[in-house]
């Protein structure tokens, strides 16, 4: 059976209309069908949002449209290139779920659903029930910001450019295309390598894919950092660049998306404006001063103590539903010294996670013990039968505690150095265990100190590496801790130059083949992945590759919690921790629709209340 998913009709309407199929291709014709107004493909189950839908619930299609939102980013940036890891890229460029200020994608993103994307470029998507293949028919009415229509030629060529050379994932996802053929004028069509098994994402990933203008791009390397200003087809249009201090975008008169029912009631801002400043705490104090308009709060300790009532700024903390990010130390394996799990355990048992907490952070933060925090993806207590399924032909290949315990992190009364007694105990037990002993306050094994450097790139996490240093001296672990500018930082992590560093991994609540670019063998022999970790495990290998064939929602929660309890088991990261709540501080002015499920998406769907 095939699915032919109508994702834009061919006239702007809400009424039913019929749309044959393309001309000009060998495919059998499935029957016509009467089809509304962007209907949607979902990775599992139903989308929420039908064929008659108007705007989406956390849009406002009455929102008025003007003004220029200010914004502000720490750092600099020396790259307009969102299709390379080299360089500091300026905010704005890239894109998330398919769409971004400047560029799109065949299909976009709903903040309201795990997974679930609607048309943008694409007017229609076909795809079996295997999901081996799939065909998107574009939307005549898309176009450039220069004019020029978008074509099948343009997507042909965005494929080919990914996939050779792209970012690391992007390179690892589109190999998984065996085939990509241009059908008639104006379709395009996937087939998929379904060797390694099947991958029920890929539809959804292709619809993703980001589309470059051939004319444009054609000549240049994708792989190199650069301030050009290209080509692009989305809302905005990128009107004044001072590289490493300004970009401001201005909307798009001439945006052809503009009346989509997907897009009603978002891009409301005439202009956004992001200025960058030196470090967090000079832009902190430059918006109390009114210098910008709205900043998201990732540190509790500066919404606490650093926002002092004002009428210059409303405070808003909301919970969230989404999966929170896993940030941590990340242990890089691929150094000999940290290719040991017991030191790596011993490792963790070293942090006294709740003093800092309570002394650094005001108990405001929870602790991290998944990949998947804040969410039903998380695995908790002992596997399930069906978890163990999964586990079981892998027994070897992962610790035995997986199966005959829950994970848990080390925990301490709060009090301090006398409240980690029991913890430092089982550290200095694991290190004897892996052969390093403790001579005149040293730690040594052969002769060889146990001597680790933290790489950060946030002057704000050294307080943090400090007091894991200052709790490892008393094992006899030397930890220095240097940081960096973030090219130097960038150009390390490309490398996978540290012994630990600061950094996280964010999972959505649908969980897909990012997973295989965050955990597998391969990818950790890629540099610019994201396997900072050096993880090469072939259990992980194999269920990181399983997350994407999952048939239903329950299938996918078990995939993902076996997932979780093989990389936890492994102690791979020191977790940190994460809020579960969304912290911004904003203008009086600036209007918000409902939160979506998501979180609050202030560039997408807030407004000002009165011209500014």
């Amino acid at each position: 059976m095939l699915f032919r998913l109508p994702l834009l009709t061919c006239l702007t309407t809400a009424l039913l209309i019929s749309c044959a199929w393309a001309e000009g291709t060998d495919t059998p014709a499935p029957q016509a069908i009467s089809i509304q107004a962007q209907p949607a493909i979902a990775m599992h189950g139903t989308p929420k949002y039908g064929p008659d839908f108007v705007h989406l619930d956390y849009a406002n299609p009455d929102a008025a449209k003007t003004g220029t939102l200010r914004l502000a980013r720490s750092g600099s940036f020396d790259n307009m290139n969102p299709y390379t890891v080299r360089g500091n890229l300026v905010v704005g460029m890239s894109q998330t779920g398919g769409v971004g200020l400047t560029s799109e994608s065949l299909m976009v993103r709903s903040w309201d659903e795990p997974f679930s994307l609607y048309g943008l470029i694409a007017q229609t998507i076909t795809t079996p029930d295997d999901r081996s293949w799939v065909e998107f028919t574009l939307n005549p009415a898309a176009h450039w910001n220069d004019g020029s229509p978008i074509t099948v030629e343009d997507v042909l060529f965005s494929f080919t450019q990914l996939r050779d050379h792209g970012r690391p994932n992007h390179r690892t996802y589109y190999k998984k295309v065996s085939q990509a053929q241009a059908i008639g004028s104006n379709r395009i069509r996937f087939t998929f390598d379904t060797s390694a098994g099947p991958d029920r994402e890929m539809p959804l990933i292709m619809g993703l894919m980001p589309i470059l203008q051939k004319k444009w791009w054609q000549g240049r390397d994708l792989s190199a950092p650069f301030m050009d200003v290209p080509v692009t087809s989305g809302p905005y249009k990128v009107e004044k660049v001072e590289p490493g201090r300004r970009i401001v975008y201005a909307r798009d008169p001439n945006y052809w998306g503009k009346d989509l029912p997907f897009n009603r009631g978002q891009w409301n801002f005439e202009r956004i404006a992001y200025d960058y400043y030196r470090d967090d705490n000079v832009a902190l104090e430059a918006f109390k001063a009114g210098a910008y308009d709205l900043r998201r709060e990732s540190d509790p300790t500066k919404w606490l103590t650093g926002y002092p009532a004002s009428a210059n700024y409303i405070k808003l903390d909301e919970p969230n539903a989404r999966t929170e990010p896993l940030r941590g130390f990340i242990f890089n394996t691929r150094r000999p010294l940290l290719a040991d799990i017991r030191v790596r355990e011993a490792l963790t048992y070293a942090l006294d996670f709740e003093w800092m907490n309570r002394a650094l952070f005001g108990n405001l933060y929870r602790r991290a013990s998944s990949i998947y925090p804040n969410s039903e993806l998380a695995s908790s207590g002992l596997p399930s039968t069906d978890e163990l399924t999964l586990l079981t032909p892998y027994k070897a290949d992962l610790p035995a505690a997986l199966f005959t315990q829950p994970f848990t992190l080390p925990h301490s009364d709060g009090s301090g150095p006398a409240g980690m007694r029991d913890n430092l105990r089982h550290a200095d037990e694991l290190l004897k265990q892996a052969g390093w002993t403790l001579q005149r306050g040293m730690r040594s094994k052969n002769g060889q100190p146990l001597q680790l450097e933290v790489l950060l790139n946030n002057p704000d996490d050294e307080k943090i590496a400090l007091e894991l240093a200052r709790s490892l001296k008393r094992l006899g672990v030397s930890l220095s801790v240097r940081t960096v500018d973030s090219a130097q930082y960038q150009s390390r992590l490309t490398d996978y130059d540290f012994d630990l560093t600061i950094n996280y991994w964010a999972s959505t609540l649908s969980p897909g083949n990012e997973q295989v670019y965050y955990w597998s063998s391969g990818a950790g022999q890629n540099p610019g992945s994201r396997n900072y970790a050096g993880i090469s495990n072939p259990a992980i290998d194999a269920l990181a590759s399983s997350i994407a064939g999952a048939h239903s929602r329950a299938d996918l929660i078990t995939r993902a919690h076996a997932l979780d309890r093989s990389i936890m088991w492994g102690y791979y990261v020191i977790p940190l921790y994460y809020l579960g709540r969304d912290l911004l501080a904003y203008h009086p002015q600036l209007a918000r629709p409902a939160t979506p499920l998501y979180g609050v998406q202030p560039e997408l769907t807030w407004w000002w209340k009165a011209a500014q």
